[in-house]
């Protein structure tokens, strides 16, 4: 077959052509995004019991829905959120790569199982299920710089103008609205009034029910109708109202006797007010509203952000004036900015390799060969990376970049062949011919290596899986393209256009050969000697290995690096019961010092919002301290220095603790970077037990040097000043009261009422019954509340119970239907997150009491799997690769020279990493499977010419040398180009830095070590395990003849 394409250059090269055409096509249909589909689908339930206590709502809702839930297929575990306000929240992780669409619809059907154990008005305001990834993309904001506009008005317009537009947009999983104003019609009960007329708030409520209601008017004159009737005419009724003045009117009471009427605005204030006043936001110190828009599963984050901004930019041409936008907060920033790194790294990686190919083979024509090589393989790749869905992202573009140095060997090794046939005298056909005779075995043999090595790995599930699988499928087909390009494109293209150059004539070439020369031959009559000290070149090897174990036992450990997103997170968290408006003045002290700081462009803050729980509490907020972009900051200016920078003016902020964090490493996985460690109480204690229990772990924690103590902290607490409403429910029943008339009086006048809707610019809105302001500002307001009993006597709620001061939960979270408290923390300074987790992990056996338990979540989750995940992807790489090669070569010893070379690459790239103070991570395991198909491809260079010449009659240990010394020059071409080619990876900057420099420092130091090592130890492995093998199998060991002295 070779010689076909050896005749045909002009069809090889058509092939070649139409390959990167297609190619070329399909870049423009990849997606973008920074990281394949790595995150678990996440599905949200969400519920809402107004006025209901934390664990009303847990006990209530969320309980009988996790109870339902639970074991759903799929089901990777399960997180919960109740809090004082209200909410219910529930999160579903699935595994990595299970159909999102499917686990909606097994989560709706177990949440309709629920729904008749739970409360009516639960029903009524409706159990939402959504599949979105729990973190934003964009944060948009807006805001009237010039005041002009009110602020409500402000809120009311993103919510009528531009939250549905947003929500419509291809790839846009959710829109939600911070710090909104909504509109609800207020109606502010005065209980004083009430009393003094009768009137209870049970009675208002069902006045404006009957009141208040949508109604059909029908027709005058509708079929059938008498005859010659000229006209249908509609009935409109005033039935559903729609303004203050109309709800003012309703007439509560009428005397028939007298005529007098109560109407509503005699015992209420009403107005068009907000749904909602439990929250805050600010861009830059200015009042704001925020829209944050969330990806949905499986959509290209570029894609989203850039239809963001084109929609906002149309829709802002209808503002009003004195409205604007910001859009201050776009983690695509960080993946626009890295891929173009990337971009450029890879063409630094390409520029470097053609460099290295120039200076051995001297001639341009020669070096275009394997330069050509380089795009048709690469851009061949892309064509089934879009047969196979891939996005172009930091691992596959990775992947692509050291593929660089893998595509041109299999070229690099087919044209230094020809040239050394030449060289010998053939001519350019015959020696074409030759050449590819000698090196077609140990391409294909050193392509299938690769493959066995990479492809396996792509099958692996989770997380770590997905990580590894884009970047192993990359480089496997690309290798398997050049390849094909080595046994076609190359021969054909040598066989045209290569000639016998003679001596070179730039006098600089002339030395160079002569010097390789003399190392070449030098080198071929050391192996020799080598031979003769084999002893202590096992010695030798016995002490690579031990040296290997033992950095690899003292070489931290992490899941992925922390890289400079362009942002960092603030989590404010105040005493418990802390009011919003004292909340919002620890923020704005904290945002002074943010904006103060060099390097920070721009901060918003979400006061009223607990970030970690994604829960309202009032006494917590979040701020995102959005950075300048990377080539206007200094280095010293990156996310994580300037958060430490900063930590210690925010931890001297008074009444609250204020922490900075970076953000997760994958959008999805946690809220912020650290760990995330779940303590689970399984025997049912109180709330109170768990919370102690929680902070004598962190209390004892925080004293391990692993643990970064200014970081560890959980926002669960039990202290919440609450009040518990004793009622005497004997008492209540001699007065003929009935007991839901007292519990609705409290929650209406206390926490609020949804009584049903008003319609106002085209939409629906909730009318909302609550005491007014003044009415429920402290306990002893109990004593202004009034209740009817069957009699149609007023009696006050402070005669049926009391209100008795106690502490309790804000928030109760569950985590696989445990009741639980989350603990975030980080490494302390030095320290990798497997050394934090150990620490927690050891802490919390010997600390948490009996019928307690813990659980990571989120990325740490990931990162305990991944770290078992690691070592069975290098068994499986070792484990193919030898398979691979016995079954080529039909012999057991030779895949066992061959893979001796790997524990060295393995100790070169360690001491790399650990030289850098660098840790292993998912990008330097990547790098160790990598460098088990880059060691044994020199190895079978080396053995599989020693294998020939020791079939043409040499003697062991000459067949070694001479094998050596024939594959020396591209051993250290395909060498050398990989190195240079890595090189811009390990001093990369800027977006994603931290990650290229992982995996570019891990594959430099194996590569370079391996190459050095390689040549020095496999020729003898080879030598001594073949005479072992003739010995044992009695085989004559053949003429003795001394390797030839010329090339």
């Amino acid at each position: 077959m070779i010689d076909f394409f050896i005749h045909r250059p002009i069809f090889a090269s058509a092939i070649a052509i139409i390959m990167t055409l297609a190619g070329g096509i399909c870049y423009f249909l990849l997606p973008i995004s920074q990281f394949p589909d790595v995150t678990p689908p996440q599905i949200v339930v969400a519920a809402n019991y107004p006025g209901a206590s934390a664990q009303v709502v847990a006990d209530t809702v969320t309980t009988p829905l996790e109870q339902q839930i639970n074991g759903v297929p799929g089901m990777l575990y399960m997180t919960s959120t109740s809090s004082n306000d209200g909410s219910s929240r529930i999160i579903i992780s699935f595994e990595v790569g299970y159909p999102i669409d499917v686990a909606a619809l097994d989560v709706q059907n177990r949440v309709s199982q629920a729904a008749s154990s739970l409360p009516a008005l639960v029903n009524q305001t409706g159990v939402t299920i959504a599949k979105q990834i729990p973190n934003f993309t964009v944060l948009v904001s807006l805001d009237s710089p010039d005041n002009s506009v009110d602020f409500a008005s402000v809120s009311n317009y993103a919510y009528l103008q531009i939250l549905d537009p947003l929500k419509r947009l291809p790839g846009v999983g959710d829109v939600q609205l911070f710090g909104e104003r909504r509109y609800s019609m207020r109606v502010w009960l005065d209980p004083d009034r009430m009393a003094n007329l009768g009137i209870t708030a049970v009675d208002v409520q069902n006045v404006i029910a009957e009141q208040n209601i949508q109604v059909a008017g029908g027709k005058i004159g509708q079929s059938p109708a008498p005859a010659g009737t000229p006209f249908e005419m509609q009935i409109n009724a005033l039935g559903r109202l729609s303004d203050p003045a109309q709800f003012g009117d309703i007439v509560l009471r009428a005397d028939q006797t007298t005529g007098a009427t109560t109407r509503l605005r005699d015992v209420a204030r009403i107005e068009l007010g907000a749904l909602l006043y439990s929250s805050s936001v600010t861009f830059n110190g200015k009042e704001s509203v925020v829209l944050a828009v969330f990806q949905a599963p499986g959509s290209n984050a570029l894609d989203l952000q850039s239809r963001v901004q084109t929609k906002m930019d149309e829709l802002s041409q209808r503002f009003p004036a004195g409205i604007a936008y910001h859009m201050f907060y776009d983690t695509t920033r960080f993946v626009s900015a890295a891929m173009k790194d990337v971009v450029f790294t890879l063409l630094e990686a390409l520029a470097l390799v053609v460099f290295v190919v120039f200076i051995f083979l001297q001639n341009l024509r020669t070096t275009i060969i394997p330069t050509i090589a380089i795009p048709v393989s690469l851009i061949a790749t892309l064509v089934v990376m879009y047969l196979f869905g891939f996005s172009l992202n930091m691992l596959s573009l990775l992947g692509m970049v050291l593929a660089i140095g893998l595509v041109v060997d299999d070229a690099i090794v087919v044209v230094e062949n020809v040239e050394r046939q030449l060289e010998a005298g053939l001519p350019p056909l015959a020696a074409t011919r030759k050449a590819m005779q000698e090196v077609t075995g140990p391409i294909i043999a050193t392509t299938a290596v690769l493959l066995a090595v990479f492809i396996p790995v792509a099958f692996i599930p989770g997380v770590a899986g997905s990580l590894y699988n884009q970047f192993a499928l990359t480089v496997a087909i690309s290798v398997a393209f050049s390849a094909f390009n080595s046994l076609t494109l190359s021969p054909a293209l040598s066989a045209a256009f290569l000639r016998y150059r003679g001596e070179p004539r730039f006098a600089l070439f002339r030395w160079f050969n002569t010097g390789f020369h003399a190392l070449s031959h030098g080198y071929a009559r050391s192996i020799a000697g080598l031979v003769r000290w084999r002893w202590a070149l096992f010695a030798l090897f016995l002490l690579a290995i031990g040296s290997t174990y033992a950095l690899w036992q003292r070489t931290p450990s992490t899941f992925l690096p922390v890289e400079d997103q362009g942002y960092f997170f603030v989590v404010i968290q105040l005493p418990d019961g802390a009011s919003l408006e004292r909340t919002e003045t620890v923020a704005r002290r904290s945002e002074e010092i943010l904006r103060g700081t060099a390097g920070v462009d721009f901060v918003g803050s979400v006061v009223g919002f607990n970030f970690l729980s994604f829960a309202a509490q009032s006494n917590s907020a979040v701020q995102f301290a959005v950075l300048k972009p990377w080539d206007e900051r200094p280095p010293e200016q990156g996310a994580s220095a300037l958060r430490e920078a900063v930590t210690p003016q925010l931890l001297q902020i008074p009444d609250a603790l204020v922490l900075a964090f970076d953000p997760p490493s994958i959008q999805g996985l946690g809220a912020t970077g650290g760990f995330e460690f779940q303590v689970e109480d399984l025997g049912g204690r109180s709330a109170q037990a768990l919370g102690d229990a929680t902070q004598a772990l962190i209390a004892e924690a925080r004293k391990q040097p692993e643990i970064n103590p200014y970081q560890l902290f959980s926002t669960f607490s039990t202290s919440s000043p609450q009040f518990d409403y004793d009622l005497d429910r004997d008492k209540a029943k001699l007065l003929g009261l009935n007991l839901p008339d007292i519990f609705n009086t409290l929650q209406i006048y206390f926490g609020s009422l949804y009584v049903n809707d008003f319609n106002l610019f085209g939409r629906t809105f909730r009318v909302t019954l609550q005491a007014d302001q003044g009415a429920r500002a402290s306990a002893t307001d109990l004593s202004r509340l009034y209740v009817r009993n069957a009699a149609g006597e007023m009696v006050p709620l402070n005669t049926l119970g009391s209100f008795k001061p106690t502490v309790g939960p804000e928030t109760i979270t569950h985590y696989n239907n445990y009741p639980s408290a989350l603990i975030n923390g980080a490494a302390a300074p030095g320290f990798s997150s497997s050394q934090a987790v150990a620490a927690m992990e050891r802490v919390a056996r010997t600390t948490l009491p009996r019928d307690y338990t813990f659980e990571w979540t989120g990325i740490t989750y990931q990162e305990i799997r991944a770290g078992s995940i690691a070592a069975l992807v290098f068994a499986l790489a070792l484990v193919f690769c030898f398979l691979i090669l016995a079954a080529q070569y039909e012999s057991w010893s030779m895949p066992f020279m061959v893979l001796l070379s790997v524990p060295l690459a393995l100790l070169g790239a360690l001491s790399a990493l650990w030289l850098r103070g660098m840790q292993i991570d998912v990008y330097s395991q990547i790098g160790f499977v990598m460098l088990v198909g880059l060691a044994a491809k020199n190895a079978i260079l080396i053995i599989e010419f020693a294998r020939r010449r020791r079939e043409e009659g040499l003697d062991v240990v000459a067949a070694a040398a001479e094998a050596a010394r024939l594959r020396l020059r591209p051993i250290l071409m395909t060498a050398f180009a990989f190195i240079l080619g890595v090189l811009p990876l390990m001093y990369a900057k800027g977006a994603g830095a931290a990650s290229r420099q992982s995996i570019g420092t891990t594959v430099f130091g194996g590569m370079l070590v391996a190459t050095v090592l390689t040549l020095i130890f496999v020729p003898v492995f080879y030598a001594v395990i073949e005479q072992w093998r003739e010995g044992l199998s009695s085989k004559p060991v053949g003429q003795q003849r001394e390797p030839e002295a010329a090339e």
